[in-house]
């Protein structure tokens, strides 16, 4: 009720000539309903379903051919649909979506919130074309949104619009974007407003990566082809600077300055995992009590608690409010240091209730005791090399494990990732029989991230340095934590060796064009498996 009648008086002066405005009231509490009826829409009102519910009761009453989607707290520019429509008209984008903007004059906290990260941003894969569009401004075509039937009713507050866009690409669709494309989005007014968006946006991670688990990284990280573009923030990098663009042998005929695109170094105290790392830290600096070589660690934790003030301290410095006031200046840049601190923590809290951890499982089957093995099937139909291993990555996936795809100069075709303390690693071959018959080998072994063994090194050399000083405590503890890294690494290698048998079993072929006759008996050596492959196997991933 405090922000709708914005969006409906500026719904009544769009500088377009045909559109009609749906209200889906999703079993408000307040006075919503009675300020809706001012107005000239068609209202709908339901007990509530959540926000994806209330899209497709909204797609379901639209007649038009597309279906633009606005938020309660936000309100578009008057030519907002003009500049949808003509992009739809001039290119073949499924979905088109545009910025939003904090409108001006808004509340100190709001305005903190505005420079904070964690806000409904777009994804760019170039100035045109979208990975992903916020579902404050969002506009689809409803005969895409219906084939790929609506929105999914399991996102009942937030990751909606990121699911949908990813099963939009699934259908080999494009996104749009156009910059003139305007809402205004009003932010959170208050700082536990805005600790329940974050904490929501961190539960609707995880259901996410439960539904595209290839999205995500071993960590639970979400990553994406394109670039976020949020450019407050200040990465942690004292080399960072600014790079002007000639061209190639000078021939930019306009120079430019751009902004290299941040690394995983200067990005890792953004993310909600470094808060676990300076929870680790803790406990360990914390048992220098019992063992006084222990309190080196605290130096460490210094390290990884500085790297988030810095960063959290040079992204508000930067940022000039519209108050001319010192003061308040000061204050609304201390505020907003603050919401940098509490975004990733807010985040962090909503993944682990719902289990994105890093230390979550990954596959679906009983762990096999970790081993070289050796698997082989026969078929009477003939495929080519790249089908078999393309079948084989559907069935991973759909056991929700994370893949990655050797290399041009690796001997290995697969990694299946069991956790984040142990992987698998397979190779293919083909025999060929004649007469498009095949024997398809597969030689699987488990593996150890460099993390594990790291872990595994760390802590089982701290044991033995508290046993000859004679800290029983530290080096039983220390100890139990090397060992319960080495059986978790062993178990993460195990579940990936049975998730990749049960795959490799469980594939359902189908049939293929014949091999020419001059096939060669036996194929030895090793598979050229590159990108395309991978391609193939989900023409929509986002990430390799």
């Amino acid at each position: 009720a405090s922000t709708i009648r914005d969006a409906l008086e500026a719904l009544q002066h769009l500088d377009y000539p045909d559109y009609e405005v749906i209200v889906v009231d999703d079993g408000s509490t307040d006075t919503t309903a009675s300020i809706v009826q001012e107005y000239d829409v068609r209202l709908i009102r339901t007990p509530n379903q959540g926000l994806s519910a209330a899209r497709n009761l909204g797609l379901k009453a639209s007649t038009g051919a597309i279906v633009a989607y606005l938020d309660d707290d936000a309100y578009p520019d008057p030519h907002w649909l003009t500049y949808l429509a003509f992009t739809f008209m001039t290119t073949d984008h499924v979905a088109v979506g545009g910025p939003n903007l904090a409108p001006l004059g808004e509340g100190g906290v709001a305005q903190a919130v505005n420079h904070a990260p964690g806000n409904p941003i777009h994804v760019l894969l170039s100035d045109r074309v979208a990975e992903h569009i916020p579902g404050c401004n969002m506009a689809i075509r409803k005969e895409a949104l219906q084939a790929i039937g609506g929105f999914d009713e399991q996102f009942q507050v937030a990751g909606d619009d990121v699911d949908v866009c990813w099963r939009l690409h699934q259908r080999g669709w494009t996104l749009g974007y156009h910059p003139a494309a305007l809402v205004w989005h009003h932010r959170r007014p208050t700082v536990r407003g805005f600790w329940r968006q974050q904490r929501n946006y961190g539960k609707a991670e995880a259901l996410l990566e439960m539904k595209w688990p290839e999205k995500y990284n071993q960590l639970g990280h979400l990553r994406w082809q394109g670039r976020v573009y949020n450019g407050d923030l200040a990465y942690f990098s004292a080399f960072r600077r600014w790079r002007i663009y000639y061209g190639r042998w000078g021939s930019n005929p306009f120079q430019s300055i751009r902004s290299p695109v941040p690394g995983i170094t200067e990005t890792l105290p953004l993310m909600p995992e470094w808060y676990l790392l300076i929870g680790a830290l803790t406990l360990i600096s914390g048992m220098g009590v019992l063992w006084s070589p222990l309190l080196w660690t605290l130096v460490l934790l210094a390290s990884a608690l500085g790297a988030v003030l810095i960063q959290a301290l040079r992204s508000a410095a930067r940022i000039h409010f519209c108050d001319d006031s010192a003061p308040r200046q000061a204050a609304l840049r201390l505020l907003t240091a603050f919401l940098h601190l509490m975004q990733p923590l807010a985040r962090l809290t909503g993944r682990l209730r719902l289990g994105l951890s890093p230390w979550r499982q990954l596959g679906t089957f009983s762990p096999v005791f970790p081993r070289l093995r050796r698997s082989e099937r026969w078929s009477e139909r003939w495929h080519t090399p790249e089908h078999w291993l393309t079948l084989l990555e559907k069935g991973l996936y759909a056991q929700r494990t994370i893949l990655r795809q050797g290399g041009d100069f690796d001997r290995w075709d697969l990694e299946v990732r069991g956790g984040l303390f142990g992987a698998a690693r397979l190779l293919m071959v083909i025999e060929e029989h004649g007469d498009g018959k095949q024997l398809v080998r597969l030689r699987s072994w488990p593996r150890l991230p460099a993390l594990t063994q790291l872990l595994v090194a760390v802590f089982g050399s701290l044991a033995a340095a508290a046993t000859v000083h004679l800290a029983w405590e530290v080096a039983a503890l220390m100890g139990l934590v090397a060992t319960l890294a080495l059986l978790r690494g062993l178990r993460d290698c195990a579940v990936a060796q049975a998730t990749m048998q049960r795959a490799f079993e469980a594939i359902d072929s189908t049939p293929a064009p014949r091999p020419p006759q001059h096939a060669a008996h036996q194929n030895g050596k090793r598979l050229e498996t590159v990108a395309e492959r991978r391609q193939a196997a989900l023409p929509s991933a986002a990430t390799s």
